[in-house]
């Protein structure tokens, strides 16, 4: 099992508590999530079902770097963390 968090930023838009599902790649784990919570899915990934623009995915602290394909590996014990990219100044 991978524990899902979400960062507070995105929760103050849609509910995601956090999750603990199964999967071995990125893909894997947030379609298992995103079962459990359908209106997570619209807010991370778009139409194609990849990672939207302005969000990030970060797995055991590194990001992920299939944005589209979702194919990065998640090691035994990583937890997924999903946040919405920020920038300003």
């Amino acid at each position: 099992m991978v524990r899902v968090v979400y960062t507070q930023n995105i929760q103050r838009h849609v509910a995601c508590p956090e999750q603990d599902v199964p999967g071995r790649t990125v893909r894997e784990v947030l379609e298992n999530a995103f079962a459990e919570n359908p209106a997570a899915r619209s807010y991370v990934l778009d139409d194609q079902g990849h990672l939207r623009h302005h969000m990030v995915v970060f797995v055991g602290g590194r990001a992920v770097v299939d944005r589209e394909g979702l194919s990065d590996a998640i090691p035994e014990g990583a937890d997924v963390h999903v946040m919405q990219a920020l920038s300003g100044g």
